[in-house]
């Protein structure tokens, strides 16, 4: 009760739980800024991380920065290469080599094309997490690096 879950990429509260599973509140704020966190089916969690453990992969907050549009799935010998169009107002935080959670889970961009980045999925990532069943057209949770946007505001001033 009371600990931070991060489902398909947004931060919620465990309020209630029970043997088989946990409830959250999800508030319409919330719903108005993500995506899947409306319909029933398998999402992506990650318990929050405690100071004294292992940091591996880049940090994700859990604060969804936006929605972006799957544009392209395209199989590769048993990888899976996906192209999503982000947010313009995101865009300028994704960077080749950068790191990216879709749907919460963290992933390296391997092109940038204007609003469009692309990133590989290797059959590890689509064995444990939703992003298998990404299809063209499917809505995603976006959140940049947040080291990023630190960055931008330190150069602003």
């Amino acid at each position: 009760m009371g600990d931070s879950i991060t489902v398909n990429g947004a931060c919620l509260t465990v309020v209630k739980r029970g043997k088989k599973g946990f409830s959250v509140d999800v508030s319409r704020e919330t719903l108005r800024v993500t995506s899947g966190l409306d319909r029933e089916g398998e999402v992506n969690l990650e318990k929050a991380l405690r100071l004294s453990d292992k940091l591996d992969g880049h940090l994700v907050l859990g604060h969804v920065d936006g929605v972006g549009k799957v544009t392209v799935v395209e199989r590769l010998s048993g990888n899976r290469r996906l192209k999503v169009r982000a947010p313009r107002a995101l865009a300028r935080y994704i960077a080749s080599k950068g790191s990216i959670a879709v749907d919460g889970v963290s992933l390296t961009v391997n092109a940038v094309r204007g609003a469009e980045f692309e990133v590989n999925l290797i059959p590890h990532t689509l064995a444990v997490t939703t992003l298998k069943d990404l299809r063209a057209g499917d809505r995603v949770n976006l959140e940049v690096d947040p080291l990023a946007r630190y960055a931008e505001r330190l150069l602003r001033r």
